[in-house]
């Protein structure tokens, strides 16, 4: 299999955690000592809590002095030789979890540690070595994607479509029995998060699938592997470039000294990961259309790079392109030859955004703030800047080695056709005869702004399509989108973003049939008031509103109590514009919500819950934009509430907040309340 390349991305500056943050995050496994900003060892209630609870031994909270007492005397044999190191305990833990629980099996475990400290003294050796053991017990499926984690430096946070999509271009999984090859890869994740191969970050606010990002043992790479390929080869500062075996993936640090022209010559790879590499600009890409056996491309977070070269239309068996967070805003005519795309990804979305032009003429006199004025202007400017590139990497501080031709590309290809019509959201345009590529899964963020209605005439027939992400909506194509949601019978995300100068009202309006299996909806923009099909989504797990700008507050509520499946309701600003000074969740409402998120609610005096609503609700996030107004009432009522979250604290006064720590004393519970920014 042609092996893959990528830019090893940089590991952050670490930071000090306060208090709070220190007591509530997951416990990774670190080296005794290490610089990470969180406590290298485990003391007392914590370090047994770790080694039997929910990522241990018995995987739930137990009494072991009361339903094990023969194994109290192992326990702490165990314990005193981990000495607190986190790698250790949970390594441990997790290998006795599939073990019987008897005396047998954990003195024969303590044997072992025992031989391992007079090997080598250095404690960390056991969390390898016990690692070492659960690898060898793993099914061959799940062997294959664990050989491939340490490309990413260890500890370093990881997303989790990052690794699924990665391990399917290089066919890791395989679709069975109806399963798509990503849902087979989602449960590969799942299994070496259970066996803490990969631990789970904190979980992000909204997310649909629990765990959005992990991170990998810093022991994987030390492993004992033996076998004839070489699968994972760094190129870094003092390496040797002679490695003997097949090499499957090639990581170049960005402190290697080689010869560039080395790395051009391979061209038999089928991943490319550029993700957040810094210094990458759009010459860098000249050759891209050589690699002719890509399946996965991505440029994600790369902020200098505003043209993708047409010689993209070479990767006939591209599957994944992923330029979200780049400057791109349009996609090449060839893009339409890569009939085996599945999931495209782009934009840098920021709702509300109100275009380039507009920011740009606020700044200028105004008998120059016309369109003819600003061109004029720019078009002079931009020939300047095409002349002396340099001086404009100053302006715009570029980070990477520009030449002549990435300053004119960037200038014509972004900033110039951005002025003539100005951006939606983020959002980039697609070419015609885009409808050829019929095997997406995943298209996002399309801007389809001004006369781009024959774009959402071309989704209608994407009929395997999942997740949509559309910018640039307004009354004038909002007929297009309703025929073309109601056509995408299988989507199961939907995020619509509106036009900077228009609104949503209207716009999604009279869908009689709206996807049954639909999950997750994202609505951007001014609204007036709920579409009625909203009430008919059974299967709707997240929603989230920002600039909505609901009138009837009341009814708006009680539609979406009314969800069977709604988890994770998200309301953010401008949200409401009614009359209404309080809203309630009323007995009964919201039966399956679990994360609500409430945000700059400045035109609502109160929020009420009532006894007998969302009763499985477990996460609160308020906030206001200015100071005083919102308060909430009823918190004590709520059964499954572990945690509040206050952002901009500053904008509370002291009766707020003891009146709030009042309410959650009453709550058997006991949540936890937090203040953050």
């Amino acid at each position: 299999m042609p092996p893959a390349v990528e830019s090893l991305p940089r590991q952050p500056h670490p930071r000090k955690p306060t208090c709070r943050e220190a007591s509530t995050r997951p416990i990774l496994a670190l080296r005794a000592g290490a610089d990470t900003g969180l406590p290298a060892l485990l003391l007392g209630s914590d370090l047994r809590q770790r080694f039997l609870g929910h990522a241990g031994v018995f995987r739930k909270n137990i009494d072991l002095d009361e339903q094990y007492p023969d194994l109290v005397e192992q326990e702490n044999l165990i314990l005193r030789k981990c000495r607190g190191v986190p790698l250790a305990i949970v390594t441990v833990g997790v290998f006795l979890a599939d073990k019987p629980k008897t005396v047998f099996e954990w003195s024969k475990l303590n044997e072992d540690i025992n031989v391992e400290l007079e090997l080598n003294r250095e404690l960390e050796t056991i969390g390898s070595s016990i690692l070492g053991k659960i690898y060898d017990g793993l099914p061959y499926h799940l062997k294959s994607v664990v050989l491939c984690l340490p490309i990413f430096p260890g500890d370093y946070k990881v997303r989790r479509r990052r690794l699924i999509r990665r391990w399917t271009a290089e066919e890791y999984s395989r679709e069975l029995r109806g399963r798509s090859a990503e849902e087979i890869a989602g449960t590969y994740f799942m299994e070496l998060v259970s066996r803490s191969i990969i631990l789970p970050c904190h979980s992000e606010i909204g997310t649909r699938k629990g765990i959005n990002s992990c991170q990998v043992h810093s022991s994987i790479s030390e492993i004992a592997i033996t076998g004839e390929e070489n699968l994972v080869f760094k190129l870094e500062e003092g390496c040797s470039q002679n490695t003997q075996g097949t090499v499957r993936h090639l990581a170049v640090s960005n402190n290697w000294k080689g010869d560039q022209s080395e790395l051009e010559r391979i061209v038999d790879m089928s991943l490319l990961d550029l993700e957040h590499t810094s210094g990458l600009v759009d010459h860098h890409l000249k050759h891209i259309g050589k690699l002719i056996h890509l399946r996965y491309l991505s440029l994600r977070g790369c902020g200098d790079i505003y043209h993708l070269p047409g010689s993209l239309g070479n990767l006939r068996q591209l599957e994944t392109l992923d330029v979200k967070g780049t400057k791109i805003i349009n996609l090449p005519k060839t893009i339409s030859k890569l009939t085996k795309l599945q999931h495209v990804l782009a934009g840098y979305l920021e709702a509300e955004d109100d275009g380039i032009y507009e920011s740009i003429s606020d700044g200028l006199p105004k008998l120059m703030r016309n369109k003819l004025g600003l061109m004029t202007v720019f078009s002079a400017g931009f020939c300047v800047a095409c002349c002396a590139p340099y001086r404009m990497k100053q302006q715009i501080d570029i980070d990477g080695d520009v030449n002549r031709r990435d300053v004119c590309t960037m200038c014509c290809c972004a900033m110039l056709p951005a002025l003539v019509k100005p951006c939606s959201a983020g959002g980039v345009g697609v070419p015609r005869g885009i409808n050829k590529l019929k095997s997406l899964l995943t298209l996002g963020t399309v801007n389809v702004s001004g006369r781009r209605k024959t774009t959402l005439q071309d989704i209608e027939g994407f009929t395997r399509l999942r997740k949509f992400g559309v910018a640039g909506i307004n009354r004038s194509n909002g007929k297009e989108l309703r025929s073309a949601i109601t056509h995408l019978r299988r989507l199961e995300s939907l995020s619509v973003w509106s036009d900077p100068k228009h609104c949503l009202d209207g716009c999604l309006d009279d869908i009689v049939s709206p996807p049954e299996k639909l999950q997750s909806l994202k609505l951007y923009g001014r609204l007036g008031r709920l579409p009625d099909w909203i009430r008919k989504l059974e299967n709707l797990v997240k929603l989230k509103l920002q600039s909505s700008q609901l009138l009837e507050i009341s009814a708006a509520m009680k539609v979406l109590g009314s969800l069977p499946n709604l988890a994770i309701l998200i309301l953010l600003e401008n949200s409401f514009k009614g009359d209404d000074l309080c809203f309630s969740f009323q007995a009964e409402s919201f039966p399956s919500l679990v994360v609500l998120q409430l945000q700059c609610l400045d035109v609502v005096e109160m929020v009420l819950f009532d006894g007998g609503a969302t009763p499985r609700l477990e996460v609160l996030r308020f906030g206001l934009s200015s100071y005083g107004g919102c308060r909430l009432r009823g918190l004590e009522c709520l059964p499954s509430l572990k945690e509040v979250g206050i952002s901009n604290p500053g904008r509370y006064n002291e009766y707020m907040k003891e009146d709030m720590l009042q309410q959650l004393y009453l709550n058997p519970n006991l949540p936890v309340l937090k203040m953050g920014n």
